[in-house]
């Protein structure tokens, strides 16, 4: 089993078949991580090395602790504590990766494009942990897989994604996964931090958050960016928790059916209060877990390795 794709850089030209692959995928991954041991040797003699020219501590670990429970070797390389601190170009890092033996290579980049950047240049196979405010493409599968994993199937879903849907990948690429599988997809936020024309994604716009709130079956919300306030695109961190946070008052009142999510760091106090963020409608510590499910089975589908009972018992 395997992905019709050397690289995997963004959610915007992967189909639902391949999406429903790669979460088929996970449940097998998620179930290894509830073993009493938790390692397989599917990748074993395979090298993965993560590439990250942006600080990071979820996906960071997550990569690294999925490329583990695979049996691959880790390689983790950062900005700060190799020869990119230097003025190594991005190429010649990736040239200096491909003689390594790299197999796999996760990069994370400010720079949107980078991934594929990369990608065109080795021919490790290339897997996008974030560039820029372009994609996050395994953010979003996580997200997707714990709605299905809590909610069933997909379609017809209303998905309501509050906060800076301007700057946000994981925005982007949630907008693009759960489209595909046929969700209905919201979002809400100040208009200042709404992109012009973002209907074009196939997406309904609020400015007011109780209206978006009314029937959803899901709440992703969004951390906010405290430069953004300095920059003048929103008034006050207190105006923004007023009319933009999520508080007690709004869950009571989309029910307890209904999901909340956060792709973390969270702002507790801001965009969403402890309350909510710890309540049993919350699935925010779940979605740490199965991202190490998701990032295990695109590095699995990626290596192109067939699942059969050695490899996963």
């Amino acid at each position: 089993m395997s992905l019709k794709r050397k690289d995997f850089l963004g959610l915007y030209d992967v189909s639902a078949e391949e999406i429903n692959q790669i979460l088929d995928t996970a449940v097998a991954m998620k179930d290894i991580l509830t073993r009493t041991v938790k390692k397989v040797p599917t990748l074993r003699g395979k090298t993965v090395i993560n590439l990250f020219y942006e600080p990071s501590t979820r996906t960071k670990f997550s990569f690294n602790l999925a490329a583990k429970r695979l049996s691959a070797d880790v390689m983790s390389i950062s900005k700060s504590s190799s020869s990119i601190a230097k003025g190594e170009s991005l190429l010649d890092t990736a040239k200096t990766m491909e003689v390594m033996g790299a197999d796999v290579v996760v990069i994370r980049h400010s720079a949107p494009g980078a991934a594929k950047f990369l990608a065109d240049n080795i021919s490790a196979s290339v897997l996008n942990a974030g560039d820029g405010a372009h994609a996050h493409p395994t953010q979003a599968l996580l997200d997707i897989y714990s709605i299905k994993e809590k909610l069933g199937e997909i379609a017809g879903l209303k998905v309501l994604i509050v906060g800076d849907i301007a700057h946000s990948r994981v925005a982007r690429s949630n907008i693009w996964g759960l489209n595909k599988l046929g969700a209905e997809v919201a979002v809400a936020g100040p208009q200042t931090l709404i992109p012009r024309e973002i209907e074009k994604m196939g997406v309904k716009v609020y400015s007011d958050l109780d209206q978006a709130l009314e029937n959803v079956d899901v709440v992703n919300i969004l951390r906010i960016q405290m430069e953004r306030q300095e920059s003048g695109l929103f008034p006050s961190i207190r105006e923004y928790r007023e009319i933009y946070g999520m508080n007690a008052e709004r869950l009571e009142r989309i029910g307890k059916k209904a999901m909340i999510m956060h792709p973390g760091p969270m702002n507790r106090g801001i965009e969403i209060e402890s309350s909510v963020a710890d309540s049993p409608q919350s699935v925010i510590t779940e979605q740490v877990k199965n991202g190490v499910a998701i990032r295990m089975a695109l590095l699995y589908l990626l290596a192109g390795r067939e699942i059969d009972n050695e490899d996963l018992n």
